[in-house]
């Protein structure tokens, strides 16, 4: 049996607790690996090999800084096939989504790339009689991020790329679904030329996270996952004064006005539904149809679409997706699905009894879809992260507005329409984080920031781009004079006062 160490101080670390957690390989349902899951001094050993280095990372300037993000960029892409299939292996999703969500996390180490301007202060020369004022952005110290199963590249270079960049130090707890990805990505930081202790990785379950949060040297935690780990993570990190951005759950909801291009739509809803297995939380699990005509046209095309549907394992180059992740998650998605037929949905299409040839024990599901959904539901309500889509008709767009505005949800949302005036007042109303006008997934581009609202995201703060930098910064104001002659001569006056 393949184990899965800690990777602290620049090398691997043996783990000593004597627990482990199962990898599997979702194609097939067998444990291929266990994961070490750390102790409480394990975690601190990560945290004090992160302390010692950033005590010199953070006076590295930040030029040279981003040359180690410019090479940590040229082997991510050297290595992407190698990272892909290892990803695609343990998490199930196919090798083309396992390259977007190694590229959507390339694309922030990109953005760490040009930190230098990013970190520039703001001057004021002559704010009051030969008084000078200035501000700068200096690092935290050391940060932690812990991170979910169903993006193992992507949201860690979220996290840790800008974090680093701007002189910190970090210690990355990923999932324990799928942590090789993790390991690799801290392994080739370091080949980049980073000191070691800059990243560190440790693997584990709650015991390591409260062992982050709770840690006195760690001053910030991202987390992406549940809304309601979100919260705990949220809750008992600012109690210890810690700086946190948590983001939680989402229900995504799609709006169809009667003008969209319905080709385009379907297409669009049908890979925001369906890729990775619906283990996105930017899925658009939910699809609103504006009057009945749509809804009818709509699900008609839907069903057609489903019909060519190709679920394989995750090397098919032609499947458009794979298993979820475990047997465990088949069966959370598989009770949902019972759930909405037991609320009264109507069970358009049933993807429980799917099973591959010759992998009948990977945890393979069919697309399911549901019609006539209504927002009284706990299907609805509640986030089921699989392949599963429903359809909630609108009879107007005010009542589709109202939709994802009131639910308890606000991560992302995506309009189709050819009316700008629609789209328009849909992008100014609607109570979401993230929104999409003709566009399924509206995550965006590294150099802006990734966030929702209400139970979708708890803290001030977005994740990356600009709202990474003040995230992972403190602002220090300096107010300097150099006076001349005699003491009598150069009293101090507030400047405002003069």
């Amino acid at each position: 049996m393949r184990d899965i160490t800690h990777f602290i101080d620049g090398q691997a670390v043996a783990g000593t607790s004597g627990r482990y957690g199962e990898v599997f390989n979702p194609n097939t349902g067998e444990v291929q690996a266990r994961v070490q899951l750390a102790t409480v001094g394990e975690v601190d050993a990560a945290v004090q090999s992160a302390l010692r280095a950033q005590q010199t990372w953070a006076l590295v300037n930040p030029q040279r800084r981003a040359r180690v993000m410019f090479e940590y960029k040229r082997l991510l892409e050297a290595n992407m096939n190698e990272l892909a299939e290892m990803l695609s292996a343990e998490h199930g999703k196919v090798v083309a989504d396992s390259k977007g969500d190694i590229q959507r996390g390339l694309e922030v180490i990109e953005f760490a790339c040009g930190i230098p301007q990013a970190l520039k202060g703001e001057y004021t020369e002559g704010a009051g009689p030969g008084i000078d004022v200035y501000s700068m952005r200096q690092p935290l110290g050391v940060c932690a991020g812990i991170t979910p199963f169903n993006f193992p590249a992507m949201i860690p270079m979220w996290m840790f790329g800008v974090a680093i960049a701007v002189g910190n130090t970090f210690v990355l707890k990923p999932s324990e679904k799928d942590p090789s990805v993790p390991v690799r990505l801290a392994e080739l930081f370091m080949e980049a030329g980073a000191p070691k202790g800059v990243l560190n990785v440790v693997h584990g379950d709650k015991l390591s996270v409260d062992a982050l949060l709770d840690h006195p040297d760690v001053k910030a935690v991202s987390f992406v996952g549940s809304s309601d780990i979100a919260q705990y993570v949220y809750a008992r990190g600012t109690a210890t004064g810690k700086r946190v951005q948590a983001m939680g759950g989402a229900k995504n909801h799609g709006i169809v006005m009667p003008d969209a291009n319905m080709d385009q739509a379907v297409k669009d809803i049908m890979g925001a539904a369906y890729g990775s297995a619906g283990e996105r939380c930017m899925a658009l699990p939910v699809v609103v149809p504006v009057g009945q005509k749509t809804a009818e046209e709509l699900r008609e095309r839907l069903l057609a679409e489903i019909e060519t549907l190709k679920v394989g394992v995750s090397t098919d180059a032609a499947a458009q997706y794979g298993p979820v992740v475990s047997a465990a998650h088949k069966q959370k998605v598989s009770d949902y699905i019972q759930l909405g037929v037991d609320e009264g949905a109507e069970l358009v299409v049933d993807g429980r009894g799917f099973a591959l040839q010759g992998y009948e024990k990977g945890f393979f599901m069919g697309p399911t879809l549901f019609d006539h959904v209504k927002t009284s539901m706990r299907t609805y309500n509640e986030e089921i992260f699989g392949p599963v889509l429903q359809i909630v008709r609108a009879d107007s767009f005010d009542e589709a507005v109202a939709l994802p505005s009131q639910h308890q949800y606000g991560n992302g949302v995506a309009i189709f329409t050819g009316n700008g005036r629609a789209a328009r007042e849909f992008v100014s109303r609607v109570q979401v984080g993230m929104v999409g006008v003709n566009v399924p997934i509206p995550v965006p581009v590294s150099y802006h920031s990734f966030g929702g609202w209400k139970r979708s995201g708890f803290g001030d703060t977005n994740q990356y781009g600009m709202e990474g930098v003040r995230f992972y910064t403190k602002v220090k104001t300096v107010t300097a004079r150099w006076p001349e002659g005699s003491v009598e001569d150069s009293a101090f006056v507030i400047p405002t006062m003069k």
